[in-house]
């Protein structure tokens, strides 16, 4: 018991020296980086706009990818109908890649940022890039 005090000064030691970057970033004010992500789609004929809004899309393009992979795969749905009524094929090359073709500059700066590696290219041939 005798080291309680300097155990104590050690934990809070710890915390400022863990936590100085949050209040640091805080203090500053600005907000953290985020990455550039190249969002303008090419002009492609008959299609006016993404299969979903980019509020939806975002936080669960995966969700819909999967849902895709299985409808084509499992039950040879080859079409999917959107919130608009627009059909699209169901197909990440054909249909997410027409447009957003510079997968360098859409897909990886995200996946990049969020240390994460989608098991697409897996199954699916890398694009060409498009400079």
């Amino acid at each position: 018991m005798n080291d309680l005090w300097k155990i104590l000064i050690g934990l809070i030691l710890f915390l400022i020296i863990i936590l100085f970057p949050v209040w640091y970033n805080f203090a500053n004010g600005k907000a953290a980086y985020q990455p550039e992500i190249e969002i303008a789609t090419k002009n492609v004929p008959g299609k006016s706009e993404c299969v979903m809004s980019k509020e939806h899309i975002r936080p669960r393009h995966i969700e819909l990818l999967n849902q895709w992979r299985d409808g084509v795969v499992r039950r040879g749905e080859r079409i999917h109908v959107a919130p608009n009524g627009q059909r699209y094929n169901r197909s990440l090359t054909a249909t997410c890649l027409d447009c957003h073709e510079n997968k360098e500059q859409f897909c990886d700066q995200c996946h990049n940022y969020l240390g994460v590696n989608p098991y697409c290219w897996e199954c699916h041939i890398v694009p060409e890039e498009v400079k």
